[in-house]
């Protein structure tokens, strides 16, 4: 990756994706009581004092389960590191964003947010296609170990599953 982040980072599929995550017809709600809860949880097992669960929408990134950054319900998707997570299958770690290259004019680094460290899980469809994330963030630097690794993986599962099960709910108009 180069030394930019911004709206240029969009998922070969980004079409599809978008419509996979239409489906879901979450993003007009605010942030959700379950979803906050599972936000407290991790920011609990993980000690971070930011735990968000996001969708990655076309523009910005709507938080619906926000531990840390309470009042803020969206960011510009060219802004956010959940747009980063969303690029690849795996967990997305920076140990210490402020040494990535790929960081070095994000304002949510380099501005007075200062953020540090970042570690989020992609949320995945059934069909693959990555809608979000559920990420921590730290103000200081840290190390993930695989166990972390592993729990944070499993709470993108979670999340997935409650909007699967919303999305039976659903009753087209």
């Amino acid at each position: 990756m180069d030394n930019t982040f911004g709206k240029e980072i969009i998922p070969l599929d980004e079409e599809l994706r978008l419509k996979a995550l239409e489906k879901y017809s979450i993003l007009d709600n605010l942030p959700e009581s379950y979803f906050n809860n599972l936000a407290h949880i991790m920011a609990r097992v993980f000690r971070t004092p930011i735990a968000l669960v996001s969708l990655v929408d076309k523009e910005s990134v709507f938080f619906k389960g926000n531990v840390g950054m309470e009042g803020t319900t969206e960011v510009d998707r060219g802004e956010s590191l959940c747009s980063l997570a969303i690029l690849d299958e795996d967990l997305t770690v920076f140990r210490d964003a402020l040494e990535e290259p790929c960081l070095m004019n994000n304002p949510l680094v380099r501005g007075k947010f200062g953020l540090r460290f970042y570690a989020g899980a992609p949320i995945t469809t059934p069909e693959g296609f990555n809608i979000g994330t559920v990420c921590v963030v730290d103000k200081v630097p840290r190390d993930f170990d695989p166990l972390e690794y592993d729990l944070l993986k499993r709470f993108a599962s979670i999340a997935m599953h409650e909007l699967e099960m919303r999305k039976d709910l659903i009753i087209p108009v």
